[in-house]
Order: structure tokens, then sequence, then C-alpha cells
């Protein structure tokens, strides 16, 4: 299963690059770092359905979904 939340689609991003230090002595490539966004399984209760779903959420659509309740988010999600 690949690393992405299903309701936001947030997946690993390429960061790093060229310190200052580099940039302003000598050409020493610091390499590049694959960063992933910090993913949860979670048990999401959907009340309307009367239905339980395990779904894998970075922590903002945990977030999202609390605030504005899991049947709204995950339909517009396409989920549900």
């Amino acid at each position: 299963m690949a690393k992405i939340c299903e309701v936001t689609k947030k997946g690993s991003r390429v960061g790093g690059g060229y310190s200052n230090r580099t940039r302003a002595t000598q050409f020493n490539p610091t390499g590049f770092v694959r960063k992933y966004p910090n993913l949860q399984k979670k048990r999401v209760y959907v009340p309307e359905l009367k239905k339980t779903l395990t779904l894998t959420l970075s922590t903002s659509a945990w977030k999202t979904i609390a605030k504005r309740g899991a049947h709204s988010v995950l339909k517009k999600a396409g989920i549900i």
C-alpha cells in the first residue's frame, strides 16, 4: 500500500539541496531526502452509515474529520 493519505492525497516529497555554506565555497552536493507525511491508521465510525472504516490518514485529515464530521469529509473525498 502506498504511503498516501486517503482524504488529503498527501504523499512523499523530495527535500534537501545545498546549504548556504556549500554555495559559498565549493561544489559539494548534500543529496536529496524523501520526506513523508505523518500518516496514521485510524478506524473511523460513520454514524450515518452505521459503519466503521479503517483508513490511512494524515494528522491534518484527522483534525479535519474531528472538526467537520466524518460523513461530510469522507463524502467530499470520494471514499463513501
